[in-house]
């Protein structure tokens, strides 16, 4: 199968693709036509929105029309089969759902699962992706990522339009996160903010960052609100944490900086008399860290607020330290 234009044609940016990327509308809907076409069109001024030159990463508004040029003849990618999901993995993915509508589900990743592959790395949360679908013709696709050892809330997208929406109110900060986590230690002061630049450390295996030395560069700031809601005398509490930054391990470092590692992560916690600080004896060694809250803009409208459940290692942790949580609310629609 093969595509190809004589003339020049026009189409109109519907809703479910408000907010993609011009290039992006291309390959969506011309699959044959290679990212460095549509980006020479665009600088040749053959590819055009509303009759003005664009750029190849201009973002697209419902309504915009769009001048198609005449597109050679190319070949077109044989459409992917859509993988065939046993019973389990669709039972798996049923009892992670905590909401779901025509536009977005939203599901509580349970911990050690990633949310993407990598080396031996076979089960994933990107590789059920097609359990997911409940019906649909498109394949869901991640706004958002957890790390491994993370629970909680994680929102996917039903169709790429609402996928480039639900990006869009994460660039600009309009998604409020909330996190949950037991900290060793109890921070001084009790509330406040942690600002630090936050460094990749090359070399290492996985994904691995520290706060930045005065000569590094290609840094990245990280800002966290933090409050404590209660704690167990100086040696462990309760944390909530609000990320206003999206940074890899942002949580992790900053509550270690904070002087305060999250309990069980061993990998930014620090030696003390030989000892990890983030290991403490009678507690699980796993990651106290849980995506507690997700509120969100819609992309139909209005406000969507979801709660996760704590996992069992934090619930016993929690039962262990006395700290009493409120009752998970149900997905509200506002």
């Amino acid at each position: 199968m093969s595509l190809a234009t004589t003339s020049v044609t026009t189409a109109v940016v519907t809703e479910d693709e408000a907010d993609i990327r011009l290039d992006r509308w291309f390959r969506r809907h011309f699959p044959g036509l290679t990212q460095g076409a549509v980006q020479k069109l665009c600088r040749t001024g053959q590819i055009r929105v509303e009759g003005k030159r664009v750029d190849a990463d201009t973002r697209l508004q419902p309504g915009e029309t769009l001048r198609i040029p005449p597109l050679p003849l190319v070949a077109t990618p044989a459409p992917k089969p859509v993988p065939v999901i046993d019973e389990r993995g669709i039972k798996e993915a049923e009892r992670m759902v905590l909401y779901r509508d025509e536009h977005v589900i939203v599901i509580d990743k349970p911990p050690g699962l990633p949310t993407q592959g990598g080396p031996n790395i076979v089960h994933h949360l990107d590789g059920m992706l097609d359990a997911f679908r409940f019906g649909a013709n498109h394949r869901p696709r991640l706004v958002h990522r957890l790390d491994r050892d993370t629970s909680g809330v994680l929102l996917l997208a039903r169709t790429p339009g609402v996928a480039a929406k639900l990006a869009a109110s994460f660039r600009t900060r309009a998604v409020k996160k909330t996190y949950w986590a037991i900290v060793v230690g109890r921070p001084v002061p009790t509330e406040g903010r942690i600002e630090v630049d936050l460094v990749r450390i090359e070399g290492f295996r996985g994904e691995r960052v520290a706060v930045a030395g005065e000569y590094d560069t290609d840094v990245a700031k990280a800002i966290t609100d933090y409050r404590t809601l209660d704690h167990a005398g100086r040696k462990l509490a309760w944390l909530e944490l609000s990320p206003l930054t999206g940074r890899t391990h942002q949580l992790r470092v900053s509550c270690a900086a904070l002087g305060a590692p999250i309990l069980g992560d061993a990998p930014y916690g620090t030696e003390v008399d030989g000892r990890n600080n983030a290991i403490v004896d009678g507690f699980p060694a796993q990651l106290h860290l849980h995506a507690r809250r997700l509120e969100l803009p819609h992309p139909a409208g209005g406000t969507l607020t979801i709660e996760a459940r704590l996992p069992p290692h934090i619930v016993q942790s929690f039962r262990d330290l006395g700290f009493t949580q409120p009752p998970t609310q149900a997905p509200l629609r506002a």
